[in-house]
């Protein structure tokens, strides 16, 4: 994928407000290692995709950047902000949609994206129209007066997002949004998230959808049991790989083959 036309602009000088995202040595242990020295560092207004098999470390990885969980060991920084040190500054710049949607099944989708904007003190007129437009974007206008209680996983899963994108954050993290999502419901959430970063917005996305990650993100991070195997684009993890004109599912199987056969020979 081409990169994206980056919008974003740092108001100050410091070098960490030139990443969006920077980790460095993000440790998490649950008895055994989740996450073991991961170190990623993001551009603003890039689309990154995060891949790996289930159990090496993803979830656990963006839910201690989305400020979810506090990390054994390390560092985080959003936009330069220490998200230990200042976790509601760096929240203000975040928004986090988990792989299961998070909403309030008494509620309607509008009353559901009222509360949002309380809770982050939006402003109500113009908070109103940006959640008219996104309930109209994603086919959600018609059920606005419906209890989510009733709503289809990919319904719900359309209006997580539209309360996640509904104070304009400068990173969105997303893990496995695509997952059980019909066609065309997947394609209206894909849409949307290419505007977003072609406007600007830094996009960090989980999935196990090798095509979606090989047409939708500009670089990669592929990681194994808590630590990053390789990071790059496309071409550069095909070169890394010796597979000139291999799939992304090529190369990952490759890497985390590799990484298993290395683990068991330790």
């Amino acid at each position: 994928m081409k990169p994206l036309a980056n919008s974003w602009t740092g108001s100050g000088s410091g070098a960490s407000e030139l990443h969006a995202l920077r980790v460095s040595g993000l440790r998490k242990s649950f008895g055994r290692p989740a996450v073991s020295g991961i170190d990623l560092t993001i551009a603003p207004g890039e689309f990154y995709g995060l891949l790996g098999p289930n159990g090496a470390g993803k979830s656990t990885t963006l839910r201690m950047i989305a400020g979810l969980l506090a990390p054994d060991a390390g560092t985080i920084e959003v936009f330069g902000i220490d998200v230990r040190k200042d976790p509601l500054a760096a929240k203000k710049l975040i928004a986090w949609v988990p792989d299961e949607p998070l909403l309030y099944d008494k509620l309607t989708v509008m009353e559901y994206l009222e509360f949002i904007v309380g809770l982050w003190r939006l402003d109500a007129n113009k908070a109103q129209g940006h959640a008219q437009e996104l309930l109209k974007r994603l086919d959600l206008w018609q059920h606005r007066d419906e209890r989510c209680e009733g709503f289809s996983r990919g319904m719900k899963q359309k209006a997580a997002l539209a309360g996640a994108l509904l104070h304009e954050p400068r990173l969105l993290i997303l893990d496995e949004p695509l997952t059980g999502l019909d066609a065309a419901i997947a394609r209206q959430v894909k849409d949307l998230l290419l505007e977003r970063a072609r406007q600007g917005c830094t996009i960090i996305l989980t999935t196990h959808l090798m095509d979606v990650a090989e047409r939708m993100v500009q670089r990669l991070g592929i990681i194994a049991s808590g630590r990053v195997l390789a990071e790059g684009t496309l071409d550069e993890l095909r070169t890394r790989t010796q597979q000139v004109g291999g799939t992304l599912e090529d190369i990952f199987l490759r890497l985390v083959t590799n990484a298993k056969e290395e683990v068991a020979a330790s």
